[in-house]
């Protein structure tokens, strides 16, 4: 289900709040107890997602990434925990760096090292996004309004194409719906009548 598969996503953070203990602090789309793991904006207005597993990462991160190999042995920044607990300050040297750099200049650094790495896209990246086209994950339905452009359930195969059926016209079922549901003809009429449908 949905709900199991999220829950086991947040595995992470829930199993820290076993019997009462206290969950680790919220976050948003950053770890909460990994750091830097997390969106970062850079030069160009974009926003890349970037996370740092281990320790090796972390000097990879800053000889590669940054250009600041002398920040892997910052005192502050020796250890993932306390990486974690000056968070503030690393974020802003993070920020300073990437200030000056592109997506693309950030992203090469990032798989240069390798450390795991993604563009944030917009809503109008979805739309263009070159893997949903070369999945061809986009299908196309009637509307009133013309055809129009559909994502296809992700769950396909094979055996048989997914249904797409007209988007409907405002009203377009009512009576159908009603009557299935009990309403004789004269129930219909009288919400006619009222302008219910």
């Amino acid at each position: 289900s949905m709900l199991e598969s999220l829950v086991e996503w947040m595995g992470y953070p829930l199993y820290y709040a076993y019997d009462g203990a206290p969950p680790p602090p919220r976050a948003g789309a950053a770890h909460a107890t990994i750091y830097p793991y997390g969106p970062f904006q850079v030069g160009d207005g974009g926003t890349i997602m970037l996370g740092l597993q281990n320790e090796r990462e972390w000097v990879l991160f800053c000889e590669k990434v940054l250009k600041q190999p002398e920040l892997a042995r910052d005192e502050r920044f020796v250890s993932n925990a306390l990486r974690s607990e000056h968070r503030t300050e690393l974020r802003g040297l993070i920020l300073d760096c990437f200030a000056h750099l592109s997506s693309e200049e950030v992203i090469a650094r990032l798989d240069g090292a390798p450390i795991a790495n993604a563009r944030v896209n917009d809503m109008q990246a979805v739309w263009s996004h070159p893997q949903l086209t070369a999945r061809q994950s986009w299908g196309e339905v009637d509307s009133p309004a013309g055809r129009l452009p559909t994502l296809l359930p992700p769950g396909r195969n094979n055996a048989f194409q997914p249904r797409l059926d007209p988007v409907p016209a405002l009203g377009e079922h009512s009576e159908a719906l009603l009557r299935e549901v009990g309403y004789t003809d004269a129930d219909i009429q009288r919400l006619r009548a009222a302008n219910a449908i």
